[in-house]
């Protein structure tokens, strides 16, 4: 890699995901989604409060199931203080403990530790409909249930955690921009380790209606990205995290490295001809600075996971930008490809960001570009000749000639102008094992504990069952 190395220190490597997607609840599904190319867009479902009536006027869009189920025990939280908790709190938890496990980290290792927790959140639906219900309906737990801050905060009390904690709100870029400020924190040294992702959770009329009266939502519940029908955004659903460390320290520790994270940007656009109307040339100055910060030379990227909503006016504002600056910077043979998360499982909104780095590093680990869907005929806003861009329409292995490391970006925009552009790559090293790793198994044939636990009877067998059902699927 060539290009500007000031302020450039150790990569960040990522070593661990969870996710609960529309129709997904592990990064191996949302994968699978993508790489056969089909979407989780359904009709509302009829047990959410946007069902009837005003809600059925945006109709479709991405959604998870069980949102009211949680088992507070786990926590150590009581049925009554749960009840009254955000359900994004409760899938915080949730990912928080999954994520870890991803890591191979023990959650109670982490006791006292410096450790941060960012997570992007805007929406407050159950805050909304638990208002509604007047003042007989708050309780002692109604304070800290719907304080949004406190998404963050519980993973960080629960588990007594002792970094940075901390909600982040810059529109729809607020979980790319939470992952942006956990890589400085890291590289500050103000934290050792940290969770960064986002969550977003689409409950109250409300939140669909005042949508799709702003005019922002596809009337035939379609992401069009790039597309000449392009005509807005399908809600999506759902949360993610990652656990972010140094790579120096994720070596050290042995850690699996899905890959790594060199630089990333964030700036407003200052206003373009509206406060909601992207400005080119403030996109071009984000992707210009996170190249500069990475040490990435634009001309090697290869792939751009858009914040791509199908709109009319943001789409051909980010082509445009995306062209000046990485398509420009490359031979016409070999066109920047480009795609959109969102023609999956929808806008994530508070939660997007993190999405689309979500499918970006499982797009690394595997070496393979999965397709955007639901593009035919380019916008005819877009010239992606002139701009030297290619939207990636059909599943391909991803390789590069001189056998270097893999490269792309992640862009993500808030509807008031806060943008974030991210770089990452591959990563080929191996990571040294750690004094706690467990030695392999000396030969065929040796025989080693396999150690099931489970926080109640219910749990333990359920984990057999998971356990079980892993081995199943990959024998080997």
């Amino acid at each position: 890699m060539s290009g500007n190395t000031e302020m450039h220190n150790d990569p960040i490597a990522v070593v661990g995901l969870a996710c609960r997607l529309p129709r997904v609840t592990t990064p191996d599904e949302f994968w699978a989604l993508l790489r056969d190319g089909t979407d989780a867009i359904t009709g509302i479902p009829e047990n959410r409060s946007g069902a009837t009536g005003p809600g059925r006027e945006t109709g479709r869009g991405g959604f998870i199931e069980q949102i009211d189920r949680f088992d507070p025990a786990f926590f150590g939280i009581s049925p009554r203080e749960a009840a009254a908790m955000d359900p994004q709190q409760r899938l915080v938890l949730e990912l928080g403990w999954e994520v870890l496990e991803d890591a191979g980290a023990l959650p109670s290792s982490l006791a006292g530790s410096r450790t941060g927790v960012f997570v992007g959140a805007i929406a407050d639906d159950y805050a909304a409909l638990q208002h509604q219900r007047g003042l007989p309906a708050l309780t002692q737990h109604s304070l800290t249930g719907l304080q949004r801050g406190i998404i963050a905060n519980r993973v960080s009390y629960t588990l007594g955690l002792r970094g940075p904690s901390m909600v982040v709100d810059t529109g729809q870029s607020s979980s790319l921009v939470a992952v942006h400020m956990a890589c400085d924190s890291l590289r500050r040294g103000e934290s050792h380790i940290a969770l960064a992702g986002g969550v977003n959770l689409n409950i109250a009329p409300e939140s669909f209606v005042g949508a799709s009266r702003f005019g922002a939502l596809s009337p035939d519940g379609r992401c069009y990205t790039f597309d000449a029908r392009a005509n807005g955004y399908v809600r999506g659903e759902g949360g993610a995290l990652v656990v972010l460390k140094p790579l120096s320290r994720a070596v050290a520790d042995g850690d699996r490295v899905y890959c790594l994270i060199h630089g990333s940007a964030t700036n407003n656009d200052g206003g373009g001809l509206s406060l909601t109307t992207p400005d080119r040339a403030g996109q071009e100055e984000v992707l210009r600075e996170a190249y500069r910060l990475s040490g990435v030379d634009p001309a090697e990227v290869q792939y751009v996971e858009l914040h791509g909503t199908g709109t009319k006016v943001g789409d051909p504002v980010e082509a445009a930008a995306l062209g000046a600056v990485l398509g420009a910077a490359r031979s016409a043979d070999a066109p920047l490809r480009v795609g959109s998360a969102k023609t999956n499982v929808g806008h994530l909104e508070g939660a997007a960001g993190i999405t689309g780095l979500l499918k970006a590093v499982l797009s690394l680990r595997h070496r393979e570009l999965p397709p955007s869907l639901n593009f035919e005929t380019p916008n005819p806003a877009i010239a992606l000749d002139a701009l030297n861009l290619r939207v990636q329409t059909e599943l391909e292995a991803w390789t590069r000639p001189d056998d270097g490391p893999l490269i792309a970006g992640v862009s993500s925009f808030g509807m008031g102008g806060s943008n974030c552009h991210m770089v990452l790559s591959s990563w080929s090293g191996t990571a040294r094992p750690s004094a706690t790793s467990p030695a392999a198994p000396g030969g065929t044939g040796s025989v080693v504990p396999w150690v099931v636990s489970g926080k109640s009877p219910a749990a333990l067998r359920a984990q057999a069952a998971r356990l079980r059902e892993q081995v199943a699927a990959s024998p080997e």
